[in-house]
């Protein structure tokens, strides 16, 4: 039994080597991409086996065996063809040989690959028909598995180089006919070997090449100067389960992007034509997996029209030295900003800002006074309009007006019976009356008598008048008051008055309700008039 520390030493360097390809393979999961499978692959290459077995020593006792750790085989090759059903699962069949107390072995099984744009990653459980041939003993026949993976780098579409491959090989070989039942050990071998394998894998059947494409669109593909566009890239023939990366550009606005839509500003773009560019990578693919596509947009500038502007003026006809208001009224047909500004008048001066200005008419002529303005949009195109303002000379002034210089009162006079007499108080009036005359030689004097409704004598307002005037043209006082310059009038005042109105030269005299005294009939009553002649007496006879 001294065969059983050798046989664990080789369990501890097969799990070694299983442990090895086992982290690799991991390794290889999170590194895997979608990739291409052939449909067919060949492998042919060298092949290092450790059979791992200690057998019947050739020609030895049959009741008294002994031991023989099978060497080392150096010397082989394998070979294994590959049918894979989809990307990561195939089914295998293997054949290996070695040399020097051969073993051979034919083998079949699933094998399982994680491929990546460098390198492809298996794992594959063959069983196995193994059969074993040491000189000396009877060949064996016996049943076997291969557990184990490996690496393959590629170096073309159809090529790799199998970097390693590393297998647990193990195997049942019966040598009954030459150990006794005695020894189980040596008389039902188990091999627990490992198969280092390195070469050439070829591969083809790929699926027919595909290649990725877009087709990118615009909505709307024509818009006015400032409005956005939305664009819009569709693939095909790209892996749908990648996420694909999207890099759009343009000619013409501000592009942004997200995902397979992107959104241009238009906004301060020349008029023209512009294109959009998506460029779509599929970041697991090293190659074979970009599309690029455009999309034409035409960018159209507004109308340039110019403004419509229309100027009123309030008022429109105005004296020399008054104010107008100038209002301009001013719109784009374009919808863009106006202003209204320079304004200018052919006469007098204008001042304002904004809309709305003011000619000042003084110092201008009679005539019409043109004031323009200018309007202005925000692209700079222009338009002006005027208006006219009528400026007239001055009317002449009003005729100067006559005014009350003074009033004399009756009720006095009335008292004592003599309701038209004037009395010391208005003669000291009339003296005012008469000393304005005589400093304003162009003045005239118009005199209106009035009378209450319940004086009865006739004529008492006029005689009043006509009193007041004789008073200043002769009298006691002497005033000398030329008569021409007087004239008499009784008016509807209502009361024992006598009003003394002075007018200007050129003035006129208008008091409503007022009428001229004929002084042909009505003369002045003296303060004393002279009493009646005695109607003559009838003599009678004595």
């Amino acid at each position: 039994m001294s065969f059983h520390p050798r046989i664990r030493s080789v369990r501890v360097l097969s799990a070694s080597f299983l442990l090895l390809s086992t982290v690799v393979l991991l390794g290889a999961v999170t590194l895997a991409q979608d990739v291409e499978a052939p449909k067919y692959e060949i492998f042919v290459g060298y092949q290092w086996l450790h059979p791992g077995a200690t057998v019947p020593a050739p020609f030895g006792n049959y009741n008294a065996p002994t031991g023989l750790k099978l060497p080392d085989m150096a010397a082989g090759f394998g070979t294994a063809f590959t049918y894979n059903f989809q990307k990561y699962f195939g089914l295998e069949g293997d054949f290996g040989h070695n040399w020097d107390n051969y073993e051979t072995t034919l083998s079949t099984g699933p094998k399982l690959t994680f491929r990546t744009e460098e390198a492809n990653y298996f794992l594959h459980t063959l069983l196995s028909y193994n059969r074993l041939n040491v000189n000396g003993l009877p060949t064996g026949n016996g049943i076997g598995a291969i557990l184990g993976g490996g690496m393959d780098l590629h170096v073309t579409h159809n090529f790799s180089l199998r970097l390693f491959e590393a297998d647990y090989v193990w195997a049942r070989q019966n040598y009954a006919s030459v150990v006794s039942s005695a020894f189980p050990d040596l008389r039902r071998v188990t091999l627990e070997g490992v198969r280092l394998r390195t070469g050439l894998v070829f591969n083809w059947g790929y699926p027919e090449l595909v290649t990725p494409s877009a087709s990118c669109s615009v909505q709307p593909n024509e818009v006015m100067v400032g409005e956005p566009i939305t664009a819009t890239a569709a693939t095909t023939n790209f892996n749908p389960k990648h996420t694909l990366n999207y890099a759009w550009s343009g000619t013409g606005g501000k592009v942004t992007g997200k995902d397979n839509t992107a959104s241009i500003d238009t906004t301060g773009v020349a008029g023209g034509n512009y294109t959009v560019t998506a460029n779509i990578t599929d970041p697991k693919k090293k190659t074979g997996g970009e599309a690029t596509c455009t999309a034409n947009y035409t960018v159209k500038e507004p109308p340039k029209n110019p403004p419509t502007m229309s100027c009123s003026a309030s008022p429109s006809d105005l004296q020399a030295g008054g104010s107008a208001t100038i209002t301009c009224t001013c719109t784009s047909p374009d919808s863009v900003p106006v202003n209204v500004g320079n304004w200018t008048a052919s006469s007098g001066s204008i001042s304002g800002t904004g809309s709305t200005a003011t000619l000042n008419t003084t110092g201008a002529s009679a005539g019409p006074v043109t004031v323009s303005a200018t309007c202005t949009d925000s692209r700079g195109l222009t338009s002006q309009a005027s208006t006219q303002v009528t400026v007239e000379n001055a009317p002449p002034p009003p005729p100067p007006q006559a005014s009350k210089l003074a009033e004399c009162g009756f009720e006095n006079m009335a008292k004592i019976k003599k309701p038209w007499r004037v009395d010391n108080e208005c003669k000291g009036k009339l003296d005012d009356v008469a000393k304005n005359l005589q400093q304003n030689a162009d003045n005239r004097l118009v005199i209106v008598g009035n009378a209450e409704p319940t004086e009865t004598r006739k004529n008492l307002a006029a005689e009043r008048a006509v009193n007041s005037k004789a008073y200043l043209t002769g009298g006691e006082a002497k005033l000398g008051i030329d008569p021409s310059r007087i004239e008499t009038r009784t008016g509807s005042a209502g009361s024992m008055t006598a009003e003394y109105w002075i007018v200007p030269a050129g003035g006129t005299f208008s008091e409503a309700g007022t009428q001229p005294v004929d002084e042909s009939v009505v003369k002045a009553v003296p303060d004393h008039p002279h009493a009646a002649a005695p109607r003559n007496k009838k003599k009678t006879t004595p």
